[in-house]
């Protein structure tokens, strides 16, 4: 969710007409510096403020540069980022990224700083222009907010009330990137199959699925994340019996000890949970289960982490998200008694990452011998001696690196492989490859990337990926593990 709201934010100023500064430039060469924040976890506050103290000598020495302050953090530390760092010319929330290229004329023209934080959403972000990262694959949000109150998570109270979005605007826009050859789509919720709320329809999530079966060229869909709470039998039906949704799932657990998820205020238990994954494998055999979970909550017993243990077993997840619990200002948990040790933390994360690197390699081997349609991914992949090796993902989202074949290949088209071998957090397929299909998306990519005409003068603006939540030893990727 935040890197697409990063998109909406490059959308905004490219179309106000802002240019990007070259990557390899640096952060001292861009007239604007954009920080799209999180909250999640602490490291996020730090890594803000360490950035922003070390642009300060640059925006000294570079006049009339200007440090915007984005996102869940700047909807939260609204008063403190300014007082913090005075050389920061704009703060915006999590509701009112429309309003960046005002803000920053406006405190260039006034100069002076401008914080405004809006309350509530006053547009659903979908309406704003979007630069996105990928020509063959876009996120799409369905809905934005939740209306849980997790006792650990702050999210809620920076996001605001779930609010969703028109199915038929939804499958509009859909529609118009496939046009664009767009062949892959993520459907992005903070509690996503919680869509249908706002309508009174609960079985709304999955008739969305179904619908994104029927748009003719789109090929893979996919969908991040889901809640056990909202995760009902039709939803599986429709993953199972719809083509192109993709036979992968991400469902956080959070923890396997029913103690914990009550104090968590996660609406579901170990059974329940467990019951999910077992519906999950019996209609989607090859599903691969991904998941987020939370080592060291307070009042967790050595009892109620194996109980995580315990589940990570029984349901043989692909890969684990694992945090370390994270004391936020705001939430409940913050103030909970018995915080647990740092050190009893970290000898459980790490008995955790080893039971999970076990697993994750186990089920990989199971994919030895598997012939699978890979959709080539950007860059050129892995190089080892003399053999040049591209990636793609599977459609259970496995990451592959594959031999090059002699015919081009490019990003967003097809190619059939037969998988050799398996590691922990990849797959090789290391003979020939067995056939490529060269697609909408692949031409999409080519006409992108094709030698661009002379770019107009503009100002520079850079955007530093800051802020994220860092991927963790068993993770392949950061993501928010509060949902």
């Amino acid at each position: 969710m935040n890197v697409h709201d990063s998109e909406r934010l490059s959308g905004l100023l490219e179309e106000a007409g802002y240019v990007r500064a070259p990557v390899d430039a640096g952060e001292g060469n861009a007239d604007v510096v954009v920080f799209n924040t999180c909250a999640v976890r602490e490291n996020a506050d730090n890594r803000l403020y360490g950035n922003l103290g070390r642009l300060a000598p640059m925006k000294a020495s570079r006049p009339g540069m200007q440090i915007a302050v984005g996102g869940c953090l700047a909807q939260k530390d609204r008063d403190t980022i300014v007082k913090k760092a005075p050389w920061v010319d704009v703060v915006f929330g999590t509701h009112n990224i429309g309003k960046l290229p005002v803000l920053l004329e406006r405190a260039r023209v006034q100069d002076e700083a401008q914080v405004e934080i809006a309350e509530a959403l006053e547009a659903f972000p979908s309406t704003l222009p979007t630069r996105r990262e990928s020509a063959y694959a876009a996120w799409v949000s369905i809905s934005v907010g939740c209306n849980n109150t997790c006792t650990f998570c702050i999210v809620p109270a920076l996001r605001g009330k779930e609010k969703d979005r028109r199915t038929g605007d939804i499958l509009a826009e859909i529609e118009a990137l496939v046009g664009e050859g767009v062949s892959e789509i993520t459907l992005l919720g903070q509690n996503v199959n919680a869509y249908g709320s706002d309508m009174g329809d609960r079985q709304a999530f999955s008739k969305l699925l179904r619908a994104c079966g029927t748009i003719d060229g789109l090929e893979r869909v996919r969908f991040t994340s889901p809640h056990p709470r909202d995760f009902t039998d039709d939803v599986i039906a429709a993953m199972a019996e719809t083509p192109n949704v993709m036979p992968q799932l991400h469902m956080p657990l959070q923890s396997g000890s029913d103690t914990v998820l009550k104090a968590m205020r996660r609406s579901y238990r170990q059974e329940r949970y467990l019951g999910i994954i077992e519906k999950v494998r019996a209609a989607i055999p090859h599903a691969a289960i991904t998941t987020d979970i939370i080592v060291g909550f307070p009042g967790e017993t050595e009892e109620d982490f194996e109980q995580t243990m315990h589940v990570v077993r029984e349901a043989r997840f692909a890969q684990a998200f694992t945090f370390q619990y994270s004391k936020r200002p705001g939430t409940p948990a913050a103030t909970m008694e018995n915080q647990i040790p740092k050190q009893v933390v970290q000898a459980r994360y790490e008995r955790l990452v080893a039971l999970q690197e076990e697993i994750s390699w186990d089920e990989n081997k199971k994919q030895v011998g598997r012939t699978v349609e890979l959709m080539v991914a950007e860059g050129e992949g892995r190089k080892d001696g003399a053999t040049r090796r591209l990636s793609g993902r599977a459609p259970d989202n496995r990451l592959v690196h594959f031999t090059k074949p002699d015919q081009e290949v490019r990003p967003g088209d097809v190619v059939t492989v037969e998988i050799t071998y398996a590691a922990p957090h990849h797959l090789l397929a290391e003979g020939a490859v067995l056939d490529v299909r060269r697609t909408r998306a692949g031409d999409a990519w080519e006409k992108r990337n094709a030698a661009p005409a002379e770019k107009p003068a503009g100002v520079m603006l850079g955007l530093p990926k800051i802020g994220v939540p860092e991927p963790l030893p068993v993770a392949t990727t950061g993501g928010c593990g509060g949902h």
